[in-house]
């Protein structure tokens, strides 16, 4: 009997969060978090729970502007050294979003390894902001190249890190985000005090951030005075912007009012 060949791995984008608009004016390509070596596929449902609860809160927000945002399923769970291969699924995705949407701004927002392939990714043509939440970094070797940021020249960008994060130190964000800085002002880094990889205790004040700095970069809204300061103050202020408890939430009105 002949040996059947094997087949060959495809990244793929998820179905859009909620209803897929008519007209798509920008996309948000999710991408999850990863493994640093692996070669198994990842499992679609797990994938895709460590950003669903921000596809949603963004297919939301920019419902009347035409926002798409999908996940990024990944042919491999791991980075796998020099093969990058998650960072290579995210610019596959911002080309395919080109051949589905044509010219659109896409956002590419990341948690964990997601992060660090946001920022590889960063500098496709389609790519006018990136998002990277908690992202791995590798530690940092005199014998091995530093994490690329030319790329990210003319981007908006946006770190968001727990300041006690134990799987991926916060300094490392802090260092690659104070190197693209000298040759991009558009790029900013908030750290969420005393919060952990996950970013589970402030959860609603850093999806409000991310729909803030989504909606503005894609869509030109107005961003919120805090990442606009973040974004005009010079190093190492607005690298290390605080997250404020109560982010994104109205006020309440006072009785009689």
């Amino acid at each position: 009997m002949a040996q059947q060949a094997t087949p060959v791995r495809a990244a793929r984008l998820g179905r859009a969060f909620g209803t897929e608009p008519t007209a798509v004016g920008g996309v948000v390509l999710l991408l999850p978090a990863g493994e640093k070596t692996s070669a198994r596929r990842p499992s679609p449902v797990l994938a895709a729970a460590s950003v669903r609860a921000l596809g949603r809160r963004l297919s939301r927000a920019g419902r009347t502007e035409g926002l798409a945002v999908h996940v990024v399923h990944y042919r491999f769970r791991g980075w796998n050294g020099g093969e990058a291969h998650l960072a290579r699924d995210a610019a596959w995705a911002a080309d395919e979003v080109v051949r589905r949407y044509g010219d659109v701004p896409v956002c590419l927002a990341g948690v964990d390894m997601g992060g660090r392939a946001a920022l590889h990714a960063g500098g496709h043509d389609a790519v006018n902001s990136v998002l990277a939440l908690s992202p791995w970094l590798p530690e940092e070797d005199v014998a091995t190249a530093p994490e690329p940021v030319k790329q990210l020249a003319g981007r908006q960008v946006l770190l968001v890190h727990g300041t006690n994060d134990q799987r991926t130190d916060p300094e490392l964000s802090f260092r690659l985000a104070e190197r693209a800085k000298k040759a991009n002002r558009d790029i900013c880094r908030f750290e969420v005090h005393s919060d952990r990889h996950a970013l589970h205790a402030f959860r609603d004040e850093v999806h409000a951030l991310a729909e803030d700095f989504v909606m503005g970069a894609l869509f030109g809204r107005t961003f919120s005075r805090p990442v606009e300061d973040a974004l005009a103050a010079p190093p190492p202020l607005g690298l290390r912007m605080p997250l404020a408890s109560g982010f994104g939430r109205s006020p309440r009105r006072r009785p009689g009012r």
